[in-house]
């Protein structure tokens, strides 16, 4: 009779690798308000050159040394910090919620993406607006004549008092302007930055480092700047502007196209330009730096 054959020892299950968890929602806002801590003299004269007479970046820049000094260069920044840890963090969070609604991925075709930028404007453009005002009012301040000054402390004072003399809808002044802006900007600057940065990884010239996350943010910042500036120009004279009849968008457009012509659209491109293309690239290489760090964190680096 013959020996059974052998079983052989059966083999361990493979372990199914654990699904990425998610990462923090405020690292967007996080990155967005350090690099807007850098780059905050720019946005200052960007603002000015909107919202004032001056007509040239560096003689606007002059100004503001000369009449206030370097600190000058920094005036409002309590009003960019609110504004970033409120409209940025929420931009970054609702544009991730929704690529997931979408099921969108990196390798998504550039309308899902931009149609997931168009989602998270729409909710950060509300969300942001009084942060917004704020900041346009505290960095636009010391280029007004001192009579029409309102000399905010803070941007804490800066939203009580507008509450308080203007009553809560000094809150959502310009509220359709900044949406319609923050729907260009994160259809633009967020959605492009994914799209470039996966047609770089698809070449043979890069991988997924900092050379390949310089490439695409570069690309993005020049792409919001242009698409973005007729936006942004609305909403700094409008935001600036007080008295009644003074929030009206169609009014400004009329005021503005009589005084400076189609081309005010375009007004103060360059300093834009300046701004947000350097501000682009470290809010990006700053999120991807803040995820490498939670990677690490994690244990999954």
């Amino acid at each position: 009779m013959s020996a059974p054959a052998a079983v052989p020892p059966s083999l361990p299950p493979m372990a199914s690798k654990p699904k990425k968890q998610p990462y923090p929602f405020y690292l967007g806002g996080l990155a967005a308000t350090i690099a807007a801590s850098i780059t905050h003299p720019l946005d200052l004269t960007k603002v000015r050159l909107q919202a004032s007479g001056d007509k040239r970046m560096i003689e606007s820049i002059k100004k503001t040394v000369r009449t206030a000094g370097a600190r000058g260069l920094f005036d409002g920044i309590t009003g960019t910090w609110m504004r970033q840890m409120s409209y940025s963090l929420c931009r970054f969070w609702a544009y991730d919620e929704s690529k997931k609604l979408l099921g969108a991925t990196p390798q998504s075709p550039a309308w899902v993406l931009a149609t997931a930028g168009v989602m998270a404007g729409s909710i950060a453009g509300v969300v942001g607006n009084p942060g917004e005002v704020v900041m346009v009012r505290l960095q636009g301040d010391f280029a007004k004549p001192p009579e029409k000054r309102f000399n905010y402390k803070h941007c804490f004072d800066a939203l009580f008092r507008m509450v308080r003399e203007e009553g809560p809808s000094s809150l959502v002044r310009g509220v359709g302007p900044n949406v319609f802006r923050s729907i260009l900007m994160n259809s633009s600057q967020l959605a492009s930055y994914d799209f470039f940065k996966a047609e770089l990884l698809k070449t043979k010239y890069f991988d997924d480092n900092i050379a390949c996350h310089f490439t695409a943010s570069f690309a993005a910042g020049t792409v919001a700047t242009t698409v973005c500036s007729p936006a942004d120009v609305l909403k700094s004279r409008i935001m600036n502007a007080s008295g009644p009849g003074s929030s009206s968008t169609l009014g400004v457009i009329r005021s503005s196209l009589a005084a400076d012509g189609p081309m005010f659209m375009f007004k103060g491109w360059l300093p834009a330009w300046s701004r947000l293309q350097p501000t682009t690239i470290l809010i990006f290489l700053t999120l991807e730096q803040l995820k490498n760090v939670v990677d690490w964190k994690r244990g999954s680096l």
